[in-house]
């Protein structure tokens, strides 16, 4: 079990913290005793979280273009500055395209998997040699279903979302040794602004009609789990772990009608 000096001394760096289910985990975490660098790269959705966080000391809200390694250094080098030190990450920032694969750019392809599988490899890395020497810690991954199964129009987001399960896999049997426990977590449709801006009404009633819960989840519902996976009270002898919080997508069989 990694080494900790309670839960006021807990510090999580999350990436893609300003929406969505980086938001929400930002917020639980915080409300939960923990002090939380909150990095993405939307400046307007950074200035809505300054405008609500500005005078807590719990939280430390910053620009992060996660594919930009001396950047993801600088970051976390920053965060270890202002708290003491890293003990959880949780890497939600990504970006998603639904395209047929005939009408995916290879531009666009190499993007996501950039975004979603360097960024993720990156910030995890960065904060691990740092808990290496600190007496370890928790990093969060956010993979998805699309990275399990295959889905329509998921070419790019679907690769870079089963690298990263594979990624998650390999890195928490090489950090092991050092008491750093990496898991990730598999999303169903969430009603997060991406999820908004790509669904249409056709797709919705598709995940409605295969979903056994017949409902899209909540970034909060996600940040509880993301949660479970930090907390070494919780989840001290997980890693490796692929959870999917899907509503039953992933093992559901013959569906019931309404």
């Amino acid at each position: 079990m990694a080494k900790t000096n309670g839960a006021k001394d807990r510090v999580a760096l999350v990436t893609g913290g300003a929406s969505g289910i980086g938001l929400a985990t930002c917020e639980l975490l915080l409300s939960k005793g923990w002090k939380v660098a909150l990095l993405d790269r939307d400046e307007k959705a950074l200035t809505a979280a300054r405008a609500i966080h500005d005078k807590n000391k719990a939280i430390r809200i910053a620009n992060l273009d996660v594919t930009d390694e001396k950047a993801v250094d600088r970051a976390v080098a920053d965060a270890v500055e202002t708290f003491g030190g890293i003990t959880g990450v949780v890497n939600s920032a990504g970006i998603a395209a639904d395209k047929h694969v005939f009408d995916t750019p290879t531009d666009l392809f190499r993007k996501i998997l950039d975004v979603n599988v360097v960024g993720t490899f990156l910030v995890g890395r960065a904060a691990a040699r740092i808990m290496m020497d600190t007496g370890g810690g928790a990093i969060v991954n956010i993979a998805s279903i699309s990275g399990l199964r295959g889905s329509k129009g998921r070419s790019a987001y679907g690769a870079s979302k089963g690298a990263v399960v594979t990624l998650t896999q390999v890195m928490a049997n090489d950090l092991a040794p050092f008491g750093i426990r990496v898991n990730a977590v598999a999303p169903g449709p969430i009603e997060t602004p991406m999820v908004q801006a790509i669904h249409t009404d056709a797709d919705r009633a598709l995940y409605h009609r295969y979903i056994p819960m017949k409902r899209y989840g909540t970034p909060a519902e996600l940040a509880s789990v993301i949660h479970f996976l930090l907390d070494e009270t919780q989840s001290s002898y997980v890693t490796g772990e692929i959870l999917a919080a899907d509503g039953g997508y992933r093992g559901a069989g013959i569906i019931v009608d309404e």
